[in-house]
C-alpha cells in the first residue's frame, strides 16, 4: 500500500532523572514504532509541554492520531507543526494523507503540491498526489505522477494499477490493458486488477475468452463484483 506518514528517525537515549523534551520525544517515537499509538501521544504531549514549538513532536503526534483513524485531530496536529515550521515537507505530506483518507481530494492536492515544492525528490508524494488527482478525475495529471513513480520503481504494482484506472478514465483502453497486464504480472493476488483487465478485454476489444479467464481469476481472489459479468457473459 501507499506509504502514509513520515517522522524523524532518532536514536534512543538513556533518560536523566528529569527527561528533556528530546528524550520524551524519542520515547514517543519508540512507542509509535511499536504501534502503541495512544501511549506515544502521551509522551509527545509531555514533550510539547516542555517545548510548545517542538515541530517534530507535533508531526509525530499527528502520525499517531492518523494511525488511530482520528483524521481531524491529526490534521490539527500537522497544521500546528506547519504553522511553526512551514519549510518542512513532512507535515504537508502527512496532512495531505489525512485529507486523502477523508476523500477531501482538493485539500489533499494542495498539501501534496506544497510538499512537492519543498522536496521534489520524494517519490511517495507523486504516488499519493496521483491518488488525489485520480479522485478528482484529473486523469492526465494523475498518469504523469504515476509515471514518475514508475520511472523510479518499475515494479511498483499499485502505481501500475492506479495508472490503469486513470488511463481508463482518460479513454485509453490500450494503455490501460498494458498497465493492467503489468499489474497482474507484478502482483497475482490483485483481484481488482484481474477484474478491470477482464472487463476491458471484453468491453473494449471483444476478447471474450481471455476476459472470462481474468474475471474468473478475479472472483477466485475474492473480488465478488466479477460474478455478475461471469453470469451474464461467461456461461458455458
Amino acid at each position: 500500500m501507499r506509504k502514509y506518514l513520515i517522522w524523524s528517525l532518532v536514536i534512543f537515549m538513556t533518560w536523566s532523572c528529569s527527561p528533556s523534551a528530546q528524550e520524551l520525544f524519542e520515547e514517543g517515537i519508540r512507542l509509535l514504532e511499536s504501534s502503541q499509538y495512544q501511549k506515544s501521544i502521551e509522551y509527545f504531549d509531555r514533550a510539547l509541554d516542555k517545548n510548545p514549538e517542538f515541530t517534530s513532536a507535533l508531526n509525530a503526534k499527528g502520525v499517531a492520531l492518523f494511525q488511530q483513524g482520528k483524521y481531524d485531530e491529526a490534521i490539527e496536529a500537522f497544521t500546528a507543526s506547519i504553522e511553526i515550521d512551514p519549510e518542512s515537507y513532512k507535515p504537508f505530506f502527512n496532512r495531505g494523507n489525512a485529507y486523502l483518507e477523508k476523500k477531501a481530494f482538493k485539500e489533499a492536492l494542495v498539501d501534496y503540491n506544497m510538499a512537492n515544492g519543498l522536496d521534489p525528490k520524494q517519490v511517495d508524494i507523486y504516488y499519493n498526489r496521483g491518488l488525489a488527482l485520480l479522485g478528482l478525475e484529473e486523469y492526465e495529471d494523475a498518469i504523469f505522477d504515476f509515471d514518475v513513480v514508475l520511472q523510479a520503481n518499475p515494479n511498483h504494482a499499485l502505481a501500475q494499477f492506479n495508472k490503469a484506472k486513470a488511463q481508463l478514465g482518460n479513454n485509453d483502453p490500450v494503455g490501460a490493458m498494458e498497465s493492467l497486464s503489468n499489474t497482474v504480472n507484478l502482483d497475482n493476488r490483485n483481484g481488482a486488477a484481474y477484474y478491470l483487465l477482464g472487463v476491458t478485454q471484453m468491453s473494449a476489444f471483444g476478447q471474450k475468452e481471455d476476459g472470462c479467464t481474468n474475471l474468473k481469476m478475479a472472483l477466485s481472489l475474492g473480488f465478488t463484483e466479477a460474478k455478475t459479468w461471469i453470469d451474464d457473459f461467461c456461461a458455458e
